[in-house]
């Protein structure tokens, strides 16, 4: 799944790259104190760390506890009870995490009968050693067990330990509406499956998060349907591997695949925008393709993580799917829609991999001419298949050396692909104000590209415009808006 960390050593490219909103190293989901019915009622923060599932569970952990009489605050100082969604994919990730619990530590200290807990993959993958090695935490709770959290947090506050990190094969959330509490009311994600089946040999993610099981294709349908008409315009439809997405009705057997799914949503209306991530090179189908083809509000743009250009690499990481097959599915992507965006995800310094492997990562960078990447150094995480069975043998000067070829790499053809959008003309939902000056709005195109134009008092956050580009970064579009072409 896409994802932005706070040990990312490209964060800084990252940051430039304005489709990525900074907030997404650590995203606090809050309403102001004395916002609810309730003026005494108890209240809640939350910080959000990792991927985008991780973002959109914190809505329904939110959900969750506002049913149960809390109220989200953005001032953990004065919470009752602070949460902290966490990332295990990275081992920095993770001491992130940890550095943020001794600060919530010390309120602790400040506010006695404070409660703290840990939420989402790192509270699975560590278990009860968060709570009697560490000590830093009360409540410890995996990404299936949110359900349970207002008994944990009762039971918390007479003292005990909650602890419920069981993974569940049913599990979808599907009937908890999610709260939006810190939302630009113009673009939502929508949780359509959780878990992963693809093992693949470096990633913690069937370990946290378990095995693949699909929501409700109609419960997806009114979600969206319920979105667009409080004035969102843009769902992100989200998923460890969304291009496996498949339902069956219960009542006639008829089975939902992911392209029947999106056109389902697409069909809610022509102004309400589809994204969705994030996809598995070996199950994105024609069908996907064509379906993205046939409507316009699906939006012309894939993350398509490669992980390696190498075969060799490929089937050390479990991938499924080697060098020629992921450069066939780029030229499908292509062909069929020509104008689409692809992005992806890089490793740097895998297990073994030599010059010449790494030199086919920079090639297929080059072959697949992506709009933007993630990227990362190899690290090992305790439990996979990689750390089980290989050496992590690439020296850590030698990653960092190769990580800085890819990024530069990845910036050269951002910024080449960019000017070819110089004079040309997007239709762009507005988002809002530009965090560098009030006077500019900002949007993205079809193509995820952050676009940024003056800001016109007809208009505001949630309209569609037209916008002619007139300069290009590496990461952003400036320009002004225009007639319909």
């Amino acid at each position: 799944m896409s994802e932005l960390y706070n040990d990312n050593p490209t964060l800084d490219f990252l940051k430039q790259q304005k489709n990525i909103d900074e907030d997404k190293q650590g995203n606090v989901f809050f309403q102001e104190k004395g916002s609810s019915k309730d003026k005494n009622a108890k209240h809640f923060y939350i910080e959000s760390y990792g991927c985008q599932m991780n973002f959109s569970d914190s809505e329904i952990v939110a959900s969750i506890l506002m049913d149960t009489g809390y109220s989200p605050t953005r001032n953990m100082e004065e919470s009752d009870l602070i949460l902290i969604n966490t990332c295990s994919i990275r081992e920095k990730a993770e001491d992130t995490v940890r550095k943020r619990l001794r600060v919530f530590d010390k309120i602790k200290a400040k506010r006695p009968g404070t409660l703290v807990g840990v939420l989402g993959c790192m509270a699975e993958r560590l278990k009860k050693k968060l709570l009697d090695q560490e000590k830093l935490v009360d409540l410890v709770v995996g990404p299936d067990a949110y359900r349970d959290l207002p008994k944990l947090v009762a039971g918390a506050e007479e003292g005990d330990k909650g602890v419920n990190v069981l993974l569940s094969r049913e599990e979808t959330y599907a009937d908890i509406n999610p709260v939006r509490i810190q939302s630009n009311g113009v673009t939502a994600f929508i949780s359509i499956m959780r878990g992963c089946d693809n093992m693949c040999s470096f990633c913690v993610v069937p370990f946290t998060r378990g095995r693949e099981r699909s929501r409700d294709a109609f419960s997806i349908v009114a979600e969206a349907t319920q979105l667009f008409e409080k004035g969102f315009r843009e769902v992100t439809l989200l998923g460890q591997n969304v291009d496996s997405y498949k339902w069956e009705n219960p009542e006639d057997k008829s089975v939902v695949n992911f392209a029947q799914l999106m056109e389902m949503v697409a069909l809610i209306h022509p102004d309400l925008r589809i994204r969705f991530s994030t996809s598995h090179p070996k199950d994105i189908t024609d069908e996907v393709l064509h379906t993205m083809a046939k409507y316009e509000n699906i939006c012309k743009y894939i993350h398509l993580p490669v992980q390696s250009g190498n075969s060799r690499v490929l089937k050390l990481m479990n991938r499924t799917y080697d060098r020629e097959w992921y450069k066939e599915r780029v030229d499908s992507i292509y062909r069929i829609i020509p104008d689409c965006a692809i992005s992806s995800d890089v490793i740097a310094g895998f297990c073994s991999e030599t010059e010449e492997e790494h030199q086919d990562s920079l090639s297929i960078i080059e072959y697949a001419q992506y709009t933007m990447s993630y990227m990362f150094i190899y690290s090992e995480r305790p439990g996979t298949l990689a750390a089980r069975k290989y050496d992590d043998d690439i020296p850590e000067a030698v990653k960092k050396r190769r990580l800085q070829e890819i990024i530069r790499l990845q910036n050269q053809i951002s910024y080449k692909r960019n000017q070819t959008d110089i004079g040309k003309t997007f239709k762009v939902l507005i988002e809002g104000t530009s965090k560098r000056s009030d006077q500019d709005f900002k949007g993205r195109n079809t193509q995820n590209k952050m676009v940024i134009f003056p800001v016109d008092e007809r208009y505001k956050a949630g309209d569609y415009v037209y916008v002619k580009v007139y300069e290009a970064s590496s990461a952003t579009l400036k320009g002004n808006m225009v007639e319909k072409p």
